[in-house]
């Protein structure tokens, strides 16, 4: 017996080898160049060749994979750390800070992140007999964000997914198939508790998401806890608990930082002044908006949106020729202002 048992140990770990290596393979032919694509619905490939500095973005509800490399995820005061053996989920829309720390040319960082539809997630849970009856106890830790083990289950369905590139006629048909069978064995595994628990079932973290959707949709415009709180049918100290509970920042903080990254989106595509981004992301004391900024990115908004772009500039000379000749670089086209990761 003890012999069958190392044959088929053997056997899967050879099965994660290969798979491993496909999804390396795949990722690589499909992103050759630094930067992010979306070949499929709800999926995204990244390749990065250098370590990255800390970036503000905002994560949708998503499985996230590592082919190669490793990632920070930095959450409230959490830090969440993954890799080729490890995935990262994220249940909620949230504002994050990411950062890329194992990359190279000749070994880039490469990704994968497939979102994940509310509705897909009941859909499947409705097919499997989780029911309200069988709901996670609200002790559980509601956090909206954590990394699993990749088993063997989620890594054969991640290079399915990634197959399917080569075979677009097939898409429709099993593209959505292979998701019902990702939120399947996340269900089922060490996550499956906090998926269930956050993204369909009632109760408090049902509220938390309808009012993170509100935050979301009207983030310029004044917030009044108390007219949040009655919309959602709870206190204003159960919505302040609640809501930092899931997302580890109070309604303020989430609305304060989705603004500021929203003005600095603005300021890098658009190319507005600090004062005019303030303003259309809901700020009328461009001075409040200042130090805002500056408490969040570290410097003053167009010193920021300056150091962006030169290190653009950068590091996009690097890719075409290796120069490190900051004023030659400097007199380069500019490229897309911002590397989007995920």
């Amino acid at each position: 017996m003890s012999v069958i048992i190392l044959q088929q140990a053997e056997r899967e770990a050879l099965r994660v080898q290969a798979n491993c290596e496909e999804l390396v393979e795949r990722i690589a032919r499909a992103v050759r160049e630094d930067g992010t694509i979306q070949p499929l619905p709800e999926l995204y490939l990244s390749r990065v060749s250098f370590p990255l500095k800390p970036l503000h973005s905002v994560l949708a509800p998503s499985l996230c994979v590592i082919a190669q490399g490793s990632k920070e995820v930095l959450f409230g005061d959490s830090r969440y750390r993954y890799d080729p053996s490890h995935y990262l989920l994220a249940t909620v829309e949230l504002p994050r800070v990411s950062q890329v720390l194992e990359a190279s040319p000749e070994r880039p960082y490469l990704s994968l992140r497939l979102e994940l539809a509310p509705t897909q997630v009941s859909s499947v849970m409705e097919e499997v007999g989780y029911s309200p009856s069988t709901s996670p106890s609200k002790h559980t830790d509601a956090r909206a964000i954590d990394v699993g083990l990749l088993d063997v289950h989620l890594l054969d369905a991640a290079v399915r997914l990634v197959r399917l590139l080569d075979t677009p006629a097939d898409t429709p048909v099993l593209l959505p198939l292979i998701t019902r069978e990702i939120i399947y064995w996340l269900l089922k595994g060490e996550q499956g508790t906090r998926l269930r628990h956050l993204a369909v079932l009632g109760g408090n973290t049902s509220s938390i998401a309808r009012a993170i959707e509100r935050l979301r949709r009207d983030f310029d415009q004044p917030l009044r806890i108390e007219d949040l709180a009655r919309e959602l049918g709870m206190s204003v100290s159960g919505l302040h608990h609640h809501f930092k509970e899931v997302t580890a920042l109070s309604p303020l903080q989430f609305q304060k930082r989705l603004r500021l990254q929203q003005a600095r989106r603005l300021m890098l595509s658009e190319d507005l002044d600090a004062a005019s981004a303030a303003y259309r992301v809901g700020y009328r004391d461009a001075s409040h908006f200042n130090r805002e900024y500056k408490s969040l990115f570290g410097v003053p908004p167009m010193r920021d949106v300056q150091r962006l772009r030169e290190e653009a500039v950068l590091s996009y000379a690097n890719e075409q020729d290796g120069t490190s000749d900051t004023s030659a670089a400097l007199n380069r086209p500019l490229p897309p202002p911002v590397l989007t990761v995920e």
